[in-house]
C-alpha cells in the first residue's frame, strides 16, 4: 500500500532541557510557555516524569505510539512518564509544558475526589479557567523566588488536573507501516474522501484489505476511527472560531443539525458545550 500523500515540510525543534526543568521536591511542577509557528515540530523525545501539555492560543497536535490528540487552548494531554511523544503545531500556537512530579501510577495528587480513570495512559482533560490561571502564575520566572507560594500554587494545579473532566478524544493510531500511511492522509485531510472505497481507491488497496487492516489494527471501523479524526478536525477549526455551519460543511455534513447530532453521538454533548468547554 503506497503513501497516499506527501506529509508537509516541518521545522524542527527540541524539546525543553530535562537537566535544567526536571520537577522535583523542591519545584514538584516545572511549567514553560513557548512560542511556536505553525508547522514546527518538537522531536520525538520521553522523560521520567509526567507531562501536560496545551495551547495557550493555536492548536498543536501531540502524538505517542499508539494515539494522536488535538490540543486547542480548552483541553490539555496527560502524557505519563517514559511514554515516548512529539509536537507538531497546526497553527501558530503557544505551547505551554507541565512537567509533573507524580508518584505512579496514580497519578496528580492530591486524588481525593478525582475524577477516576487510568492515569497510567495518555488522555485528555478539560482546562478550566482556574487550571490556565494557574498555569500563567506558575509560568512566571520570579515563581521559585517564593517557595511557599510555589508550592500553594502546584499543588492547587495537581489538584485541579486531578478534578478534570476525562473526555472521549483522541485517534488511536495502528502500528502496520501500510495502516499508518492512510491513517496520516486521512489525518491530514478527513474530508478528501467520505467512505472508505476512496481511501482505498487513492492507497492503491482493495477495500477488504484496508477493512481487515482496520479490523486487526485497531479493533474498530473506518467509519467510526474517521468520526474520531472528523471531532479532532472540528476541534480544531472550532478553536480557530469558525462557525458550526462552516465547519460542518468543511468537513462534508450535510446540514449543521447532522454535524450536531454526530458530536452529541460521540460525546455526549451538543456542539456549544464541546468546543466551549473549560
Amino acid at each position: 500500500m503506497p503513501r497516499p500523500a506527501r506529509p508537509r515540510a516541518s521545522r524542527s525543534e527540541l524539546p525543553l532541557d530535562p537537566a535544567v526543568h526536571a520537577p522535583s521536591a523542591a519545584h514538584p511542577v516545572w511549567v514553560r510557555k513557548r512560542a511556536l509557528r505553525a508547522a514546527t515540530r518538537i522531536v520525538p523525545h520521553r522523560h521520567p516524569w509526567a507531562q501536560v501539555a496545551f495551547s495557550a492560543t493555536g492548536v498543536v497536535r501531540l502524538t505517542v505510539p499508539d494515539h494522536t490528540f488535538i490540543v486547542p487552548p480548552t483541553r490539555v494531554v496527560w502524557v505519563p512518564p517514559d511514554v515516548e511523544h512529539f509536537v507538531s503545531v497546526v497553527e501558530d500556537a503557544e505551547l505551554v509544558t507541565m512537567y509533573v512530579l507524580q508518584d505512579q501510577p496514580r497519578g496528580p495528587q492530591p486524588l481525593a475526589g478525582s475524577a477516576a480513570g487510568d492515569w497510567s495512559r495518555c488522555r485528555v482533560l478539560e482546562a478550566s479557567p482556574l487550571l490556565r490561571e494557574l498555569v500563567t502564575e506558575l509560568a512566571r520566572e520570579d515563581v521559585v523566588q517564593e517557595p511557599a507560594r510555589e508550592h500553594c500554587l502546584a499543588a492547587l494545579l495537581q489538584d485541579e488536573l486531578a478534578r478534570a473532566r476525562p473526555l472521549p478524544l483522541g485517534v488511536r493510531l495502528p502500528a502496520d507501516k501500510r495502516l499508518r500511511a492512510l491513517c496520516d492522509a486521512v489525518l491530514d485531510d478527513p474530508a478528501r474522501h467520505d467512505s472508505l472505497e476512496g481511501w482505498a481507491q487513492e492507497a492503491g488497496a482493495s477495500v477488504r484489505t484496508v477493512a481487515r487492516l482496520f479490523r486487526q489494527e485497531l479493533d474498530t471501523s473506518f467509519a467510526a476511527w474517521r468520526q474520531q479524526v472528523l471531532l479532532a478536525k472540528a476541534l480544531s477549526m472550532a478553536a480557530a472560531r469558525r462557525p458550526m455551519s462552516h465547519i460542518a460543511a468543511e468537513l462534508g455534513y450535510a446540514s449543521p443539525s447532522a454535524f450536531s447530532a454526530m458530536v452529541r453521538r460521540a460525546v455526549g454533548m451538543p456542539p456549544s458545550r464541546f468546543f466551549n468547554a473549560g
